[in-house]
Order: C-alpha cells, then structure tokens, then sequence
C-alpha cells in the first residue's frame, strides 16, 4: 500500500467504478484528453464478486485493458479487505492486482465522488432551484437523499478542491411548525432521534406520510416511496401531497444547515435518486423558502444557489475530473491506495 500524502496521477488507461448496494456502473478513460467510454451498469446481486463483475462485464471481450482503478465505495475505507454497506462484495484490491492485472487500485467513499463531481457540473447537468445565479468558485456541499441520505462538503483553497466525506445524514432534526409539532410524534425513530436519514430518504418518505395520517387519523394506503412520491406528484392522494410538501421543507431544512457549515458559496448540489424524480415538488416555494429561513443569515442564504443533479453518472463524472487532472484536487491517498 503506497503510503504517501500527495495526490499523484495513476497511470491510463484508468477503470471508474461506482459501486453502489444494488448497482455497480463501471466505465474506461483512456488518457486525460479522451472522453470515459459509455458505463455499463449491473446488479450487485447478480455476480458473487467485484472481481468476477470487472472480469466479465469489462476485462473480457474488450481491448482496452485498465492499468489501474479508482473506485467509488458506499462503505468505510478500512483495511485490505473493504465491506460494502449494502451489498455482500467485498473490495480487495491486492487481489484487483495480483489475479485482474491492474498496477494501481484506488478506493474512494462514493459520496467524495459526487462532491468532485460539483466541481465540474455545469448548467447541461444541473437544473437550478431558485434565482438563476452561477456559482461562485467557493465551496460546495452536495446532499443525495436516496436509500439513505448521503453528505459531502467540496473545500475550495489554494486553487484547489477538496472534497469532505462524512456522515453528515444523520444530524438530529427538530419541529418547527405547528404542523411539525402534530406529525413528529408519529414518526419512527432511531434509539428516540429523529435524524435527517429517517426522514430524507425512501424510507422517510414513507415514514413522513405515514406519520401524517397517524396524525390525521387516516388510514396510510400507501406503501412503497415510489407510490407515494407518485400519489404526491399526480396529487391524487392529499397525504401524499403533503408528504412531499413536508420531505421538501426538511430537505430544505438541512440543506441551509450544510451550507452554513461549509460556508458554501459554491451552492448546494441535490444528488441522489429521490432528487431527480421529485424535481417538480423541489421547484416550488417550500424548499428555497427553509432553505433561506436562517434568522440571523436569512439575506446570506438567499445569495447561495441551489441545484439539483442531473447528470445520469455524476459519481463516474467526478471520478474522471480527478483522474485527468489530480492536482487540481486534494484527495489524500493515504491507506486508500494500492500499487503493485
């Protein structure tokens, strides 16, 4: 395992993976001038391993053969052998390079890859929430509800970027409103906490609209986050409605929250599954309203953009900015990289 500090370029042509608990996308650079091929997707659950997955949907048949890989994990980067959160594949990359031929294996956490995406997104890859305003080159903060709620910090100094993981998703989140006062009671905890996760997720969605018609006291026919978000988009099932309005608000919440932590004049990035699909209920009042709501810094907040992602790959997109041009980035390889 290489032991240095510094941010070095790993030798072309590079593999880029994203390696999620469900799906795994993987895609080719060849240099830094070319453009990473077309990604390939495939269930987790359809390979035994990472390795048999690069083997056949990427080593085998193709004639661009990867010297090295940079890998974008949903799971702590810990030892030899990494655990994935969500899935039974296990990352080994003395093993990448001994039994699959590569020179090189970088592993990154999957959320530093969606904040060295926000470094690069432009205006094709974004749909902006709020006053049309371009992004300052300042810091950013990416936040990705989706099975869980992914946060990153994007540090902008010394004419660089520097991307911050962490677990930013499960900060406690508080009522506000008479409204809130009602629905929190109902809604499921964790050892007593309501954290931003159990509310900005799919399975918040289910639990905000579910603890809506406790409080209501009607009976929540609905089931799964899609159906929710469907009813709530369609406006066919008022609760719904409402769950959307309430998910919009708290997302909004906790996305002023970051980006007074961060100082993110760079703007607020929204990746994640859930984002894209509910763009039309983020585009109303209520996010950018909680958004701005942060008495004593309300005119501050109003300055600071805010956008959805809709890059269809941003995580591979982030990998290939590093990839061409690591200097212009301070990702620390310490214990995370691998050499032959």
């Amino acid at each position: 395992m290489a032991d240095s500090m510094k941010t070095e370029a790993l030798p072309f042509p590079i593999l880029l993976g994203d390696i999620g608990g469900t799906n795994a996308r993987f895609s080719i650079l060849a240099d830094a001038t070319a453009e990473a091929t077309p990604f390939v997707s495939v269930k987790t659950a359809d390979y035994a391993t990472i390795d048999d997955a690069i083997q056949k949907v990427v080593l085998d048949g193709n004639d661009l053969k990867p010297r090295s890989a940079i890998l974008a994990i949903a799971g702590p980067i810990d030892g030899d052998e990494i655990d994935l959160t969500n899935c039974d594949w296990i990352v080994r990359p003395k093993k990448m390079i001994s039994e699959l031929g590569f020179d090189d294996v970088l592993v990154v956490n999957d959320f530093e890859a969606q904040a060295l995406a926000a470094s690069e997104l432009g205006p094709k890859h974004r749909e902006t929430l709020g006053p049309e305003d371009q992004p300052h080159m300042a810091s950013r903060v990416v936040l990705g509800p989706g099975t869980g709620l992914g946060v990153a910090g994007l540090l902008h100094a010394r004419d660089m970027w520097f991307p911050v993981p962490g677990e930013g998703g499960h900060v406690d989140v508080g009522p506000r409103s008479e409204r809130d006062f009602a629905i929190f009671p109902h809604l499921k905890r964790i050892e007593g906490r309501v954290s931003a996760e159990e509310i900005l997720s799919g399975r918040g969605v289910v639990n905000i609209y579910q603890a809506i018609c406790k409080a209501d006291d009607i009976d929540a026919s609905l089931k799964e986050p899609a159906d929710v978000t469907a009813a709530g988009l369609d406006g066919s099932n008022p609760q719904a409605v409402e769950t959307l309005s309430l998910f919009s608000t708290y997302l909004g919440r906790v996305a002023g929250d970051m980006a007074l932590i961060f100082m993110a004049r760079g703007g607020v990035y929204l990746a994640g599954g859930i984002s894209q699909k509910i763009l039309a209920a983020l585009k109303k009042p209520e996010f950018r309203t909680a958004f701005e709501d942060k008495a004593p810094h309300n005119q501050l907040l109003a300055t600071i953009p805010t956008f959805v992602v809709t890059h269809p790959q941003a995580a591979l997109a982030g990998l290939a900015s590093f990839a061409r041009k690591p200097s212009a980035y301070g990702v620390s390889m310490d214990e995370r990289r691998w050499q032959r």
